[in-house]
Formats: structure tokens, sequence, C-alpha cells
């Protein structure tokens, strides 16, 4: 089964979007965990680690992304997480996009993106063990 931490880093107190995601994830048959809101980018890789997630799914809506993903990927790539896929959702400006790219972050959806288009992505890049 494939394993997904939906994580809410900083401050960013608006989890509806991410609520929706996991829902959708586990009604696709993923085991989706969710870390609450608030998380330090510390956090969301501790949790990551010790849930042995095959995804890390982030959802920033309050403008952080230029330094709490930078930071969280700097963490995936300190323990050795290399084989876990790391999503961005949320308001990431265009502009900023290529910018989470090169940090590493696998994909990035925006508002209204359909959930189905999200599962697929995950299912063509984990393997379902």
């Amino acid at each position: 089964m494939i394993r997904v931490l939906v994580a809410k880093p900083g401050l960013d107190g608006h989890d509806r979007g991410a609520k929706v995601i996991a829902r959708a994830l586990r009604d696709a048959g993923m085991e989706v965990v969710y870390t609450g809101l608030h998380q330090t980018p510390e956090q969301v890789v501790d949790a990551a680690l010790s849930e042995d997630v095959d995804v890390l799914a982030l959802s920033i809506l309050s403008g952080a992304h230029p330094t709490l993903v930078p930071r969280i990927m700097e963490l995936v790539r300190q323990n050795h997480m290399d084989d876990v896929l790391v999503l961005l959702g949320g308001i990431i400006p265009e502009d900023d996009v290529e910018d989470m790219v090169q940090a590493g972050v696998a994909k990035v959806f925006g508002p209204g993106t359909d959930t189905n288009d999200i599962v697929r992505f995950i299912r063509e890049r984990v393997k379902d063990e």
C-alpha cells in the first residue's frame, strides 16, 4: 500500500485543501497520515521518517514556500530519503513553480487540481507493494 504523509508546514492555518487531498488519497486506497497544522520543517521530515512514507505531500497557502520548501528538501536529503516523492500544493505563484522543482519537488499542484490527477501522478511514480 502506498503511504502518504500530508503535511501543513509553517503558520498557515487553512487546512481544508489538505483534508480534501487526504480523503481523496484514502479513497484511492492509499494509507494517509495527516500532520495537522503549524508543523516545522523538522517535524514534517521527522514524521515522514517515522511513518516510513512513500510520498510527502506538502500544502502551503501562506506564501512561505520559498523558505519552507528548500529547508524541507535539505532535511529530506540529509536523511537519505531519496526514494520519497515530494509534492507541493496550495497557492504557489507560477513564477515560483520552477524554483520549487529545482529544490526537489516532483510536482506542484495548484488550486482546482482534480484529485484524480494527483492520484494518477502518485501511482505512476510510486511502486505499490
